[in-house]
Formats: structure tokens, sequence, C-alpha cells
């Protein structure tokens, strides 16, 4: 059965080396020294490993299943569930006033990681309660956060989005589930969500319900959406829970992943609903929770990866096949073990370049989340606004990759189901799919994101970016990292360039190159994240740090990205460079 073990020194290396996080002028920040954030993620990772993670090949096997309107969750699951509340983890960062423990988005996103990689499906059932959490937080009346928001912080209660229907996903303006208005104030939720994660289960008193619906009258489109607090049971004055709300599932989707977590069809017949935030301001609120679920999604993609990586070591180092064509590197066995190879040290380079790399660009990300909200930074909400749908389209395109390989490090085993590597595909496949398809991310990125402010976002990146080697373009590190990083930057810049003189004339040119253009972008982001590191390993060396394996094994694996995965953005620019016309040449008729 696979295993997983936290890499509790990495997380210190990018908290500490790289982001400096006891440092940093964030609210919060200054109590973040080294010693508080082992404790925390050395705990955290006891926890992923001894508790999730024993119940991930289980859940997976076992999956959920509904009875007489009942759903019930994998074995062990409820166990784990209380012991994760009972610890406090699913309050790490909410705020103290409803029962959380106030600490930074930063430490939740880097317990959340190891969470991820430990069970996927099961940390489903608190990840959509924390996005519940901070749209209520963020766009509730003081009763509705009063009601809801420590039970919600406790898991007590977990929540949902409710989004898709069986008619729109992405182009929610076509919904029909209406809200119609009652003399109490209330309203009466009518219609069918499908593909709702968590939507129901045995492990929590009450599911609350976040869902989009239109009010009569209202104006046509997405901008008539509204969003409602729909309780599965309704809480009476005193807290305390009242009659079962008219919200039942409809069925269980089967699924190719995530089976331990119940991806619900629900059915709202006239259920009692609560306006929150503005009448028609449905998405403003929804986006709350949209866009801290799309960098969940992102590092989702990411946790894959490092327990399939972490795995397909243990099975290189293990597996005799084949000599090492220099010469047997085990001659007192029957074979070399398949680490002598070098096809496989480059699967596993890929793999851990990747892992790392994404690793320092979600915790940047969370920390940039902080100072925005923390600081009240409109420049910091700018920019991980900008980069949102790269952190969710690139690490998930490039996570599930990341598992495919592994899954190839282990040959035959891999293919088969009790080896346990095919589950860490399946789950990561979902990520590119679900809170907005990549291809959809790709789109927002260039249709929107990138004009956002007048461009000012994506120019102030450009500029961090030069002046990060400009500084360190005559150091130690010019050649390997930042002369690449300076190149990939460049073709970065040359794609938006093109965006902007072609896509007005003909907009097919730039969407034809979005999906082209996340990706770019996504390496020039790991691209910068790998030089920072590298310059933070070398700084620890040149101070005499004793763990200088940690350190020089961390400069290699940058260098092996900057030579190795890097170039890719000269592929990405020329197809951007080529335009729309061969994709666009055939009639669909063609097809």
């Amino acid at each position: 059965m696979p295993s997983y073990t936290a890499p509790v020194k990495d997380f210190q290396f990018v908290l500490h080396d790289v982001l400096k996080a006891g440092d940093a002028d964030i609210a919060g920040y200054d109590e973040l020294d080294r010693d508080f954030t082992a404790a925390i993620l050395e705990e955290a990772g006891k926890i992923a490993s001894e508790v999730m993670a024993p119940l991930n090949a289980s859940g997976d096997r076992e999956g959920v299943r509904l009875e007489n309107g009942v759903v019930h969750t994998p074995t062990g699951f409820k166990a784990a569930f209380d012991q994760l509340r009972a610890g406090g983890w699913t309050g790490l960062d909410c705020d103290p006033e409803y029962g959380g423990q106030g600490m930074p988005y930063l430490i939740g996103t880097a317990a959340g990681e190891m969470f991820q990689s430990a069970n996927q499906a099961f940390m489903m059932y608190p990840g959509l309660t924390h996005g519940a959490y901070s749209a209520i937080h963020a766009h509730g009346t003081e009763a509705q956060k009063q009601t809801y928001l420590p039970r919600m912080v406790s898991c007590d209660w977990t929540g949902t989005m409710n989004l898709t229907e069986p008619q729109c996903g992405t182009d929610l303006g076509l919904m029909r589930t209406k809200a119609e208005p009652q003399d109490d104030g209330s309203y009466a939720i009518t219609g069918q969500k499908i593909f709702i994660s968590a939507g129901d289960h045995d492990m929590a008193d009450n599911v609350i319900h976040l869902v989009l619906a239109k009010i009569p009258g209202g104006p046509e489109g997405i901008k008539g959406v509204s969003l409602f607090i729909v309780p599965k049971f309704m809480v009476n004055e005193d807290g305390s829970l009242g009659d079962r709300n008219a919200v039942s599932v409809g069925k269980i989707e089967e699924k190719m992943g995530i089976h331990g977590n119940a991806t619900c069809v629900m059915n709202y017949d006239g259920a009692t609903g609560f306006l929150l935030g503005e009448a028609h301001k449905g998405m403003r609120a929804m986006f709350t929770m949209m866009n801290e679920a799309r960098l969940g999604v992102g590092m989702q993609g990411l946790s894959q990866a490092e327990a399939a990586y972490q795995n397909a070591v243990i099975y290189a180092k293990d597996r005799l096949q084949g000599r090492a064509v220099t010469g047997a590197e085990n001659p007192e066995g029957p074979a070399d073990p398949i680490i002598v190879h070098p096809d496989i040290r480059r699967s596993l380079m890929d793999q851990k370049s990747f892992c790392e790399g994404a690793r320092a660009l979600v915790m940047w990300g969370a920390q940039m989340i902080d100072r925005a909200r923390r600081n009240d930074d409109a420049q910091a909400e700018a920019m991980i606004s900008l980069l949102t749908p790269v952190i969710k389209g690139f690490l998930t395109d490039e996570g599930y990759d990341m598992t495919v390989q592994a899954q190839q490090v282990y040959g035959g085993h891999g293919y088969i189901e009790e080896w346990g590597m095919s589950q860490f595909t399946r789950d990561a496949r979902i990520a590119m799919i679900y809170e907005g398809a990549n291809g959809v991310q790709a789109l927002d990125l260039v249709g929107r994101k990138l004009a956002a402010g007048g461009g000012k976002p994506v120019m102030e990146f450009f500029t961090m970016i030069k002046d990060f080697c400009k500084a360190h373009g005559d150091g130690p590190f010019a050649s390997d990292f930042i002369d690449p990083l300076k190149a990939a930057s460049r073709q970065l810049q040359e794609a938006a360039t093109y965006f902007m003189q072609n896509g007005a004339k003909n907009p097919n040119h730039a969407l034809a190159g979005s999906n082209d253009f996340m990706h770019l972008f996504g390496h020039v982001c790991l691209g910068y994240m790998w030089a920072q590191m590298a310059l933070a390993a070398q700084a620890r060396l040149d101070a005499g740090d004793a763990d200088t394996g940690f350190c020089e094994t961390k400069i290699a694996t940058g260098r092996y990205y900057m030579a190795r995965r890097l170039p890719a953005t000269a592929m990405h620019l020329q197809r951007i460079l080529s335009g729309a016309d061969t994709i666009m040449a055939l009639d669909a008729e063609a097809f």
C-alpha cells in the first residue's frame, strides 16, 4: 500500500529561507519563527501520515453509498474527521471570533498540502467547508455569521458550493434554479444541482449549502444570479437544529476517482434559503469561495504529484531490473535497481523539480493572500488574482502528468490496483476539471486577467522578474538560473504583446494560444521560484549550514528544472505566434 511522509524540511525551507515569513511585514507573521512553524507542521505531518493516508486506498475501494436517504462515508472516515476536529485543524486559519485559531492562510496552506497528499477525497469535506465559511465571513450579515460560522469552523457543520446544473456549468447564466421570495424574508429554492462535492454525509450534524439561484423578475443571464444559504436542517433561534429542510440527495455520482468523497445530485424542492450578500450579486459572493477553491485545487495537483513521486522513488530504489550501462552498481544482486537508469532518473527529476517548485509557488500565492487580507494590500490582491488561473490550471495539468510519470516508473505494477498508483492518477484527474476547467482558466487568464487594471498587474509581474534578474545577473548562478529565467520572461512578454496586437483584430488569435500562454506563464513562475530557492540554498551553504546535502540537492534539482523543463517556454511561444488559422481551418462538419 502506498505511504506518505510530509516533507516538513522542505516546507520550512520555503517558509523561512525563501519567503522569509518571520520577517515579512504582514500582520501576524511576527509569530512565525522556525520553532513555532516546525511544531505545527510536524504534528500536521504526523496526522497526515498516520491517520489520513492509511484510509486513502481503503476509502477508494469502498467509496460512499446512499441508503434510505443517508450518505455513508467509507469506514474510518468519521473517526478521522473527529480527530481532525478535536485538534482544531479545521479552524487553523479561521477568525478567532468564531472559534478559529487565527493563524495566517500561509500556515493553513502548508498543512493543507500535507493533508491533501495523504487523502484528497477525505479532505474535500473540510475543504469545501472552509470555502463556504470564507464566503459567509465576507458577505454574510452579523446574524448569519453568528448562526453558522462557529459550527462551520469546528466542522460540526460542513459546507458546500452549489453552482452546476445539468444544462449549465461554465455558463451559469443558463441556470434554472429559482428563488421565490417569501413573506418572512426567506426564499423558496427550487431546482437541481449536480456534481456537488461533499453534498451530504454522515460525519457532521448539518450541511450548509451555498446555492446559486435566480430571483424571478431579476436581470437576464449571469447578472440575475443570487447566492443563498440553504441548511440541510433548519436552525432554531437558540442554535439548535430544527426540521429537515426540503433538500435531498438524488444520487451519488459514480466517478473515475475521489471515490471517498460524496459527489451528489442535490434536489431543492421549495427549500428554505436565506440571501447571502446582495440580490443579483451572487457571483461576487461566490467568487470569494471559488477563488480560494481554485488555489486549493491547484494545490491538489501538487499534492497528488508529491504522494505519487514519493512512492515512485521507493519503488525505483527497490525494483531490480537490468544493469547500469556504466557497470553493475549492485554486483551482489541479480540486477541493479531501476533508479540507476537515466530515463528513470529523468522521470523522477521531472517529478521532484515540479513538486518542489510548485510548492514554493503555492506558498508564495498564500503569502500574497495574507498580504491582501491582513494588510488590505490592493497590489497583492491584484497579483494573486492574475496568478490564480496559472496556479489552478498549470499545476493541475502538470500535477496530473507527474502522477502518470510516477505510475510509469512502476511499469506493469503501476496499472494494477493493488499497488495503489492508479489512484493518484485517477484522483488528480478531477483537479483539471472542477472549479473551472483548465481551458476556461486559460481563457480567463488571456481574456480577462491580462487586461485587468489596464494591464498593470502583469506589467508589475514583468518588472518584478526583470528587477530580480538585474539584481542577481552578475552572481554565481547567472548562467544556470538567471539567464534562462530572463529569456523565458522575455518570451512571456512577447506572447502577451502578440495578444495585444492581434487579439482585437481577431480574438481567435488570442484564445487559440490561451492554453499555451497559461503553461508558458506557469513555467516562468516555477523558474522564478527555482532561482530564488537556489540563491537561498547557496546562502545557507555560505553561512556554514550543516545540512549540506539538502542545500546541494536543492541547487542541483533547480539546475535540472532550468535546463530541462523551462525551455518548454520556447515551444509554447511558437505555438502562440502561429495564431488561430490552423486551429480554425476546418468547418465543424469536417470533424
